[in-house]
């Protein structure tokens, strides 16, 4: 008699399971014993909202903290969002949802950890910011080098300088020239006038002139007797002496400067520049600087 009692009951039991819209599964669902419920925790994503507060003990180890996460913040999600189950009535249709992102939190966002820490300061993530590319020692394009129209009186093969513009022209045929940019005299050692080309020198030697010297002296600079040539001489790779003047057309070791005033007097010219200058010209070419 126990044993058909006790097979009544399992029978029950097993039609009130196997339909969930009779019994109490009609009113609240499938219970799931805690035993089942810690399965099921073991799924969840941290900080799905299902299991308030639940995390992983795992995820507290400093050994595992996302790349960009300062420790002790909550975790970042990366990727794709894990999937949250939910708990259905027996065969109802299964549902899978992906919980939807969370807000942005100024105080958890994602960036570049800062290098170097020191103790005392705000344990914050630094946003990477772009760096800023700033040209050195830049020439400005209207400066380099190109053939455009000349309509002057002076010869082809004259050397123009326009110290207004900050332009060497060598005039060409046909109305054209080809035209530099240049460094110029500064205020108060500017000139103008007619001279031949005397000389031409490659990787010329500097000597300063004695009234340089003295002036350089008294604003604390200290010039050397002579300098040998080379890329740290401030004349250059070439030179193209005029007249018997002190002046002359050259290289320089500053070539950011052209387009300015800068000189003793000297027109100055980008090395690459002077250096075509060069085999365009030979002794005797007219310079005109004006």
């Amino acid at each position: 008699m126990r044993r058909i009692f006790s097979l009544i009951a399992v029978t029950a039991l097993a039609a009130v399971i196997g339909h969930p819209a009779t019994g109490f599964a009609q009113q609240r669902g499938v219970e799931v014993s805690p035993a089942l419920r810690g399965e099921w925790i073991l799924q969840l994503s941290p900080g799905s909202g299902v299991v308030p507060g639940y995390r992983r003990p795992h995820m507290n180890s400093p050994t595992n903290n996302l790349s960009g996460a300062v420790l002790g913040t909550r975790p970042v999600a990366v990727g794709r969002a894990r999937p949250v189950l939910r708990e259905h009535p027996a065969g109802a249709r299964r549902v899978v949802r992906y919980p939807a992102p969370a807000a942005a939190d100024p105080r958890h966002t994602r960036g570049v950890v800062r290098r170097g820490f020191h103790p005392g300061e705000p344990q914050q993530v630094a946003m990477q910011r772009p760096r800023q590319m700033v040209p050195q020692h830049h020439v400005d394009p209207i400066y380099l080098p190109q053939d455009v129209a000349y309509r002057g009186k002076e010869a082809p093969g004259t050397i123009v300088v326009d110290t207004g513009s900050k332009f060497l022209y060598h005039v060409g045929k046909g109305g054209t020239a080809r035209r530099y940019g240049v460094g110029v005299g500064k205020p108060g050692f500017a000139w103008k006038g007619r001279h031949p080309v005397t000389r031409k020198a490659e990787w010329p030697g500097w000597t300063p002139p004695k009234e340089m010297i003295a002036r350089e002296r008294r604003n604390g600079r200290i010039l050397p007797a002579h300098m040998k040539g080379g890329e740290a001489n401030p004349l250059g790779a070439r030179a193209l002496y005029l007249g018997s003047t002190l002046y002359r057309i050259h290289g320089t070791n500053q070539p950011w400067t052209i387009g300015q005033s800068v000189s003793s007097g000297c027109i100055r010219m980008r090395n690459q520049d002077v250096m075509e200058l060069y085999e365009r010209v030979t002794i005797g070419t007219k310079v005109v600087v004006r």
